[in-house]
Parts: C-alpha cells; structure tokens; sequence
C-alpha cells in the first residue's frame, strides 16, 4: 500500500478542519484527565491504524505523565492486570465498543461499568473523547496523512 498523502483538510477545506477542530476544543476544555484522554486516543489509533494519531497521543500521553509502561500495553489493557485503573479499563472497553460499534453495539455490561466509574457528564464527555477520535482516525486514515519529523501535540 502506498503511504503517500492524498490531500491535506486544512489546504483543501479549512473550514471542515475548523468544524472538526470545534469538537475537539470541547474535548479538551472538559473535565477528564489529559493522561486519561491520551490512553483512550491511543487505544482508538491502534484500533483504526491510524499511525499519526498514534504518533500525537503517544507524546501527548508522556507529556501528561502516563507510565511509559501503560503506554506500551494499552493494546493488551485485559491482559495486563491491575496495571490500569478501574476508569480506564472502563475507558478501553467503551473505546473499543463505540470505535468498533457495527459488531456489537455498546453491550449493557460496557455501559454498566463506564457509569459505574464515570458520573453522567462524564460519561457524555468520554464518548465525545471517544467520537472525536474516531473522526480523526478516519479522515488521517483516508488522507494518509503523512507523519511529521516530530510527534504534533494538540494546540
């Protein structure tokens, strides 16, 4: 497969990068943690391939102080035991049903644990966390927005 860039948004239409960078602002004004934020924008990457994505909230992760090594096993979150919080084991798991919602929905037991962990609003802002994300995988995805020298953080 080629990895050359098809076309960049900010070039090609700045005003659909102005409406997905909306979104986004309203993700990071919100109430949950960067760290946190990080690790399930990390999970959504791997799950879409999204290799720039990945590269951003991999260094956005580290700069919020995220354990390099939570980092380096969030695709293997079940596996690694008492590594991950009960919120972000809760995290992952919605990340996984809402990125990969054509499967199975978002089972009962997914919500059941999310908002057992997670109040309402709370709630609201991980899956706009979640959407957002999804949003930028698809359209770098597409695009195959060409990775930078070094990793972009978000503004």
């Amino acid at each position: 497969m080629s990895t050359t860039q098809r076309l960049s948004l900010r070039e090609v239409d700045p005003e659909a990068q102005k409406a997905v960078s909306g979104l986004s602002q309203y993700v990071r004004n919100g109430g949950l943690d960067e760290g946190l934020r990080a690790l399930v924008d990390i999970r959504a990457s791997q799950i879409n391939h999204c290799a720039w994505c990945l590269d951003m909230h991999v260094a956005q992760a580290r700069n919020a102080g995220v354990e390099q090594r939570q980092i380096d096993l969030v695709a293997a979150w079940r596996e690694a035991g008492t590594l991950f919080s009960q919120r972000e084991q809760a995290a992952f798991a919605f990340t996984e049903a809402v990125t990969l919602i054509s499967e199975d929905g978002v089972p009962d037991d997914v919500w059941r644990d999310v908002t057992a962990v997670f109040d309402e609003k709370e709630a609201v802002q991980l899956l706009m966390t979640i959407a957002a994300i999804n949003v930028y995988n698809r359209i770098n995805v597409t695009m195959r927005t060409a990775l930078r020298e070094e990793p972009v953080l978000p503004a």
